[in-house]
């Protein structure tokens, strides 16, 4: 910025494509995951300017379709820990000096990359490697990571526009600085963008990272560092590796170089590096920045006035879109007595519709869960509602995993309203549904608050505008992301900033200039032109001096 100040205009989102039938888009995405699927590749890791092979591979194969593999990434061990922070320490000077200019255009040019000549591998490889239909993984790994990069520009350089006033005599200025150390960037198989943002972000705030992304998502992280790569980030800014949570945990919440963690996973997990970070505060170089997006128990509670076309949509959609597997998917339902059989009616007619398979067969809503633990986990507990006295199910409750991981989409309706799965997160294809009584609004809300301990997302469905506010106050701290009439997931980057609190994370809205700020450390600086020359100020002076 010493030769001018640069605009970066808000951007638009980008748009989604609809892959519709005899589409252009629809063509070039079927070419693309059959050229994907024809070959198999072998996935270093990125250290410093090297791509790293151990020889200790791992194979990746389609979640829907486990018999295929699509190639082999190399796992490393805690001396690649360590080597990648190294190697990021040995770019953080050249990095945080580079001008804001060329650091920004390094992520727009990553942008248009994704947006033109490489939306389709980026679709393809999540849709292959995370089992995502195509309007998922184009929402996803496309729009949503183009917007991340896109809007992060933008915003980063209006927080660097935010400058104190000056008095007289003087001027008064900030810097924002990137923290001291290394971030490391700790990220979910669920969305390919989450695994884009989480590392980007710091690092255009000048930060240099370690990234280990999820093992189930690696197939689809390797194809953004290349594009990172082709657009002129730097070695050693961002370092990709694959080591288990155990050793990257000893390593870097050890080193007195780190500097903060930026995490999407579960709330347990999060709470361990917490307590570890916590314990090794007094070794470190500065206290560190600890972001985290964790789990969630979304809600979706509908009114007596309620269409129930619109409630059964928004549960259909909320619910069971990439199977369950968003932070934000619905995963329980409040339905009031008077339009229950209706919705109900509804959600079975339209699980009953439901098309499941690959995600090469464009005309499949459900695809795989992503691998044989989750699987298992989410069969243990349709089989316990199969049993129990206190609930039911009354869609789906299949599940089968001899060719892939793939679970019917099942709602369970709970007599209880503290039955298990109204509490505990699934992760998965699994809707519990509770019927109040329509005369018991208020009380219903309060059980909807109180239930769950997450507070990610929940959504009102109502006709009756004074019962809406009720909602939106009663539930004002059940969810950091609160929708009106519409399903509980989909926050599109500028539009909705996503985070929750309580156990479901710091808060920290990915998608704003909030979350950039984690990222940055501020000083102030004042200078005087014509400093003073005497220690004494005018009411020191005696009566013949002050005249």
């Amino acid at each position: 910025m010493s030769l001018g100040y640069f605009y970066y205009p808000l951007p638009t989102n980008e748009p989604v494509l609809g892959y519709a039938p005899g589409s252009a888009e629809r063509k070039a995405l079927q070419k693309t995951i059959a050229q994907l699927k024809s070959e198999q590749v072998d996935v270093p890791m990125f250290i410093g300017g090297e791509e790293v092979r151990t020889g200790n591979k791992v194979s990746m194969h389609p979640p829907h379709e486990k018999a295929h593999i699509l190639g082999h990434y190399h796992a490393g061990d805690e001396s690649h820990v360590r080597q990648a922070i190294d190697a990021a320490l040995a770019a953080k000077d050249a990095w945080a000096a580079m001008s804001w200019e060329a650091r920004a255009n390094i992520f727009l040019r990553a942008a248009d990359l994704i947006a033109a000549k490489y939306r389709y591998h980026m679709n393809g490889t999540t849709m292959l490697g995370q089992s995502k239909n195509a309007f998922q993984a184009e929402i996803d790994a496309a729009c949503e990571l183009i917007d991340f990069l896109r809007f992060n520009v933008h915003y980063l350089s209006e927080i660097y526009q935010q400058q104190p006033i000056s008095g007289a005599g003087m001027h008064n200025r900030l810097e924002w600085r990137p923290l001291e150390g290394f971030v490391l960037a700790v990220t979910p198989f669920n969305f390919t963008a989450i695994g884009g943002n989480l590392p980007t972000s710091a690092a255009l705030c000048g930060n240099v990272v370690v990234w280990k992304p999820a093992h189930t998502q690696v197939y689809s992280a390797q194809m953004f560092m290349r594009i990172l790569k082709e657009a002129g980030l730097p070695d050693g800014v961002i370092n990709l590796i694959y080591v288990d949570g155990p050793t990257l945990g000893k390593v870097c919440f050890g080193h007195r170089e780190f500097a903060g963690v930026h995490f999407t996973g579960s709330t347990g997990v999060f709470n361990q590096m917490w307590k570890t970070i916590g314990e090794n505060v007094g070794g470190y170089r500065s206290y560190p920045r600890i972001v985290g997006e964790t789990g969630g128990k979304d809600f979706v509670v509908a009114h007596k006035s309620a269409h129930p076309e619109v409630v059964a949509t928004a549960l259909l959609r909320g619910a069971f879109e990439y199977q369950g597997q968003k932070c934000s998917a619905a995963s329980r339902a409040y339905i009031p007595s008077n339009i229950a059989a209706e919705v109900k009616r509804l959600l079975v007619e339209g699980i009953d519709s439901f098309k499941m398979g690959s995600v090469e067969d464009f005309g499949n809503f459900i695809n795989a869960v992503i691998d044989e633990r989750s699987f298992d986990r989410i069969a243990r507990y349709i089989d316990n509602a199969k049993g129990a006295k206190d609930a039911e199910i009354i869609a789906g409750g299949t599940y089968d995993k001899s060719k892939g991981y793939f679970i019917q989409p099942t709602v369970i309706e709970a007599k209880d309203p503290k039955y298990i799965t109204m509490c505990e997160e699934i992760f998965g294809p699994v809707l519990t549904i509770y019927v109040y009584d329509e005369a018991a609004w208020e009380q219903t809300l309060e059980l909807v608050d109180q239930t769950s301990p997450y507070a990610l997302t929940g959504a009102v469905i109502a006709q009756d505008r004074y019962a809406v506010e009720i909602a939106t106050n009663k539930l004002r701290n059940a969810a950091g992301n609160f929708y009106i009439n519409d399903k509980p997931t989909g926050a599109v980057v500028g539009q909705q900033p996503f985070g929750g609190a309580r156990a479901s994370g710091t808060n920290d809205k990915a998608g704003s200039q909030l979350n950039l700020y984690r990222w940055l450390s501020a000083r102030t600086i004042k200078e005087t032109f014509v400093p003073p020359t005497d220690y004494r100020y005018p009411f020191l002076l005696g009566e013949s001096e002050g005249i």
